[in-house]
């Protein structure tokens, strides 16, 4: 067996899904659909993927040719899997339809401006797919948390949102937002294997460490975010991630399933005949190969 099986052999083995509660404050999430028990196979999670992937190039050629305008929420605790369900969505996709947008900490002029005007100019135009790694709700998230805007501030923006949610709605930008839901069992293994393994230390931030113990206030002002916020016109939908690959499957179905889209017939592609790869009279300047280690 090779290195690398090995070591996804043992990821799968940690892997181990959490029991299945429902997400604490999350009024309707008694009600929501439950999941198969077992853990999900990597061969049957990579097929599944793998066919979910031909139906998100589909929906990218439909956005192209309609020029719909696509908007694409990821909100959620520290490691409940915001960046893995990206990547998944985004893997198979060109970047030039599918934009991430992952802002740092704003600047002393950004601090200055209205709140989300640092967030409007990366709305999506036509034929585009915009996917926000965090957005403009930071402001009920983490920066009430932590005490970087006051609770009046706090409260202002959820009482405003709605309205600037409508107004995107209303220039024709579909809008999804999605929050994961993550135990706290679950976050802490994760947050623990980022310290272990040099291959995501980067992933672990001074923020994460400081707001690990702020497990209840972050229910809190997530709560309060749904109840503000989770509209008629711009709903929230809640994915349990602690089994990271059903997460993953079950968002892209959602996605696939709330944003309009059918297969374009594409012409059939024959290439052409080759010249004489003879004709070329080789270059006798010296090349730098790099050195072939594998």
């Amino acid at each position: 067996m090779s290195k690398k099986h090995k070591a996804e052999q043992r990821q799968d083995e940690q892997e181990q899904v959490a029991p299945e509660a429902p997400a604490e404050g999350v009024a309707a999430d008694a009600a929501a659909p439950r999941a198969a028990a077992g853990k999900l196979k990597r061969s049957d999670y990579e097929a599944e993927l793998a066919r979910l992937h031909g139906e998100l190039v589909k929906l990218q050629q439909w956005v192209v040719h309609k020029g719909l305008k696509v908007c694409i929420v990821f909100e959620g605790r520290d490691g409940a899997g915001k960046g893995g369900t990206i990547k998944a969505i985004t893997e198979r996709v060109s970047p030039r339809v599918f934009r991430v947008i992952a802002l740092p900490a704003p600047t002393e002029r950004e601090k200055s401006q209205m709140y989300v005007q640092r967030y409007l100019p990366h709305l999506p135009a036509a034929g585009e797919v915009v996917i926000f790694d965090r957005s403009w709700y930071n402001r009920a998230g983490v920066e009430r948390v932590m005490g970087f805007c006051t609770e009046e501030m706090a409260q202002e923006f959820l009482k405003g949102v709605p309205l600037v949610e409508r107004a995107i709605r209303d220039s024709g930008i579909i809008l999804l937002k999605y929050w994961l839901e993550v135990s706290p069992e679950e976050q802490t293994r994760r947050l623990r294997e980022r310290i272990d393994d040099p291959r995501k230390i980067w992933k672990l931030s001074p923020m994460d460490i400081k707001s690990y113990d702020r497990w209840n206030e972050y229910s809190k002002a997530r709560d309060a975010m749904f109840e503000a916020t989770d509209t008629h016109i711009s709903p929230w939908f809640v994915a349990r991630s602690d089994d990271k690959r059903k997460a993953r499957l079950n968002i892209i179905s959602h996605l696939l399933a709330h944003v309009p889209y059918r297969e374009i017939e594409q012409p059939k592609v024959v290439l052409p005949k080759r010249g004489r790869l003879d004709r070329h009279r080789k270059s006798e300047h010296p090349l730098r190969y790099v050195e072939e280690r594998y």
